[in-house]
C-alpha cells in the first residue's frame, strides 16, 4: 500500500474502505481527498478539498505552525509512517485521536498522498468526565501517548510518580485498552505487607498451610488469570519476597503456600511506585535483577504542577464524581486560586480540598473565598498523636498571621480582596494586621 502506480490507478474509496479505523486521503499541501465509511460514522461529514487542520482543529494553519506537532510534516521529512497523539474537534466535543500518519510514493519515489488514520482513544477524555483520566496538556498528551503505545503489548509497565498522580487509573488505562480487557485487572497493595501475608494473598494457600488456614484459598494470582497483575507501591516488598516475584516473572509458574504442586500463571504485569527505585538498587534495598524485570517500559505520571492547565477540567471531573446529583460550578477565580497552589499530594490533595469545598459552599457555587478557606483548614487537634506534636503545634494566633500573611500576597496586598475572601470586614483585617 505504500507504493502506488497512478491517479487513474487508484480509487481512493476502496483503499480506504479496507482499513479497520477511519481513515481520510491528504495531498501534501493538507487537502482531503477522500474518506471512508468508518470516518463519516465516527465523525461525519467532511467537505473534500477542505485542510485537515481546519476539520480536526478549526485551525487556520498546519498544526506545527498552531503550537502543535504535525503528522504530515514528519511523515515528509522522514518518508516513513509516523504517530502522534492529537485532540480533535468530534460531535461529540473534544477527544484524544491516536493519529497514524503513512505515506504513499509513486514508483519513482515521489510523495504524493498520505492516509491518516483516526483511532479515538478511549480511555481518556478531553472533556469532564467522572469515569476516566482527563487532561489535554503537553504533559498529559505525553504520559496518554505512551500508554497507548504500550497497551496492545504484553510488556511489563512501571509507571512512576508522586503520590497522588493517579497511578492505579493509568494502570486501569493500560488494561482497559489491552487484548487483556476481557479479563480482571487485579490490584496488590504493597505497602504494609509482612512477607507471610505478602505471599499467601499472591500465591494462596491450601488448608493446613499455617495456623489459621482451615480453608483452601487461592490466590490473587488466580484471580488475575488471563486480565492485569497490578502491583501498587512496589518498592515496599519485603525484600525476602522479591525472590520469589522474580521467579514468578521469570519461570511463569509459582505454587501456593504449603502446597508442593506448581501451577502456571497468566497475566500481564503493570507495577507502580513513588519511591526512586535505582535509588533503592544502590543501597540494597531492591533487588536488581527485579528492577530490570519491572522496568521495561517506564511511564512517568506528570504532577499537577506541571499539569495546570487541566485544572480546571480535573476540577470539575471530580465535583461531579463527589456530587452526582448535585450541579456544583466552579468560578473562573477558583479556579484561578487552584491553579497557583502548589499541590504537594497531587489530584488526591485536589479532591479532598473539592470535597471540603462543597461542604462549606452555602450554594451551588464555589467561588475563590470557599476555595480559599478549604485550603487554609488547619487539621483538629484531635488528628494528632502525642503529647509532643500537641506542644509542637502553632498556637491559634500563629495560625491566624501566617493564613493573613499568606492571604495578602496572594492578594498583591489589596486588603479589601483580603478582606473578603477571609469573610471579615476590612476593619478587621486591619485590627488583626495591628496586632
Amino acid at each position: 500500500m505504500n507504493v502506488i502506480a497512478s491517479d487513474s490507478e487508484l480509487d481512493f474509496r476502496s483503499l480506504l474502505d479496507g482499513l479497520d479505523h477511519p481513515a481520510i486521503l491528504l495531498t501534501p499541501d493538507y487537502q482531503i481527498l477522500a474518506n471512508n465509511q468508518l470516518y463519516q460514522d465516527t465523525f461525519g461529514e467532511i467537505t473534500h478539498g477542505d485542510n485537515c487542520f481546519r476539520v480536526s482543529h478549526g485551525y487556520d494553519r498546519p498544526c506545527d505552525q498552531a503550537g502543535e506537532s504535525c503528522p504530515l510534516l514528519a511523515c515528509t521529512q522522514s518518508g516513513e509512517r509516523e504517530r502522534v497523539l492529537h485532540i480533535h474537534n468530534t460531535p461529540r466535543g473534544r477527544e484524544h485521536i491516536d493519529v497514524e500518519m503513512l505515506p504513499l510514493k509513486d514508483r519513482k519515489g515521489k510523495l504524493r498522498y498520505f492516509i491518516e488514520i483516526l483511532k479515538p482513544v478511549k480511555n481518556a477524555s478531553a472533556e469532564i468526565s467522572s469515569e476516566h483520566m482527563v487532561g489535554q496538556s503537553p504533559a498529559f498528551n505525553h504520559m496518554l501517548e505512551l500508554i497507548n503505545l504500550v497497551a496492545s503489548h504484553e510488556t511489563s509497565v512501571l509507571l512512576l510518580g508522586e503520590s497522588g498522580t493517579g497511578k492505579e487509573l493509568a494502570a486501569r488505562a493500560i488494561h482497559d485498552t489491552s487484548p487483556r480487557a476481557h479479563g480482571a485487572m487485579v490490584t496488590v497493595e504493597c505497602a504494609g505487607l509482612t512477607d507471610t501475608l505478602f505471599e499467601s494473598e499472591l500465591f494462596g494457600h491450601v488448608k493446613g498451610a499455617f495456623t489459621g488456614a482451615v480453608n483452601h484459598k487461592p490466590g490473587l494470582l488466580e484471580s488475575a488469570r488471563g486480565g492485569t497483575l497490578f502491583l501498587d507501591e512496589i518498592g515496599d516488598v519485603p525484600l525476602t519476597m522479591q525472590v520469589k516475584l522474580l521467579r514468578l516473572l521469570e519461570t511463569g509458574s509459582y505454587r501456593e503456600v504449603g502446597s508442593t504442586q506448581p501451577k502456571l500463571a497468566d497475566f500481564r504485569l503493570v507495577c507502580a511506585t513513588h519511591k526512586n527505585l535505582l535509588s533503592m538498587v544502590e543501597k540494597g534495598e531492591f533487588r536488581e535483577d527485579l528492577y530490570y524485570r519491572i522496568n521495561a517500559f517506564p511511564i512517568t505520571l506528570p504532577p499537577l504542577r506541571d499539569r495546570r492547565d487541566d485544572i480546571s477540567l480535573i476540577a470539575q471531573s471530580i465535583i461531579r464524581k463527589l456530587n452526582p446529583g448535585a450541579r456544583y460550578r466552579l468560578t473562573g477565580s477558583a479556579v484561578n486560586h487552584l491553579q497557583t497552589l502548589s499541590f504537594s499530594g497531587n489530584i488526591r490533595e485536589l479532591r479532598n480540598i473539592l470535597e471540603r469545598a462543597t461542604i462549606f459552599a452555602h450554594s451551588n457555587i464555589i467561588d475563590e473565598s470557599v476555595i480559599a478557606r478549604s485550603t487554609t483548614q488547619q487539621p483538629g487537634m484531635s488528628e494528632l498523636s502525642d503529647t509532643e506534636e500537641h506542644l509542637n503545634y502553632p498556637d491559634l494566633k500563629s495560625s491566624e498571621t501566617r493564613y493573613l500573611e499568606e492571604l495578602l500576597r496572594y492578594c498583591a496586598g489589596n486588603k479589601h480582596k483580603a478582606a473578603q475572601i477571609a469573610g471579615i470586614s476590612v476593619r478587621s483585617l486591619y485590627r488583626k494586621l495591628a496586632e
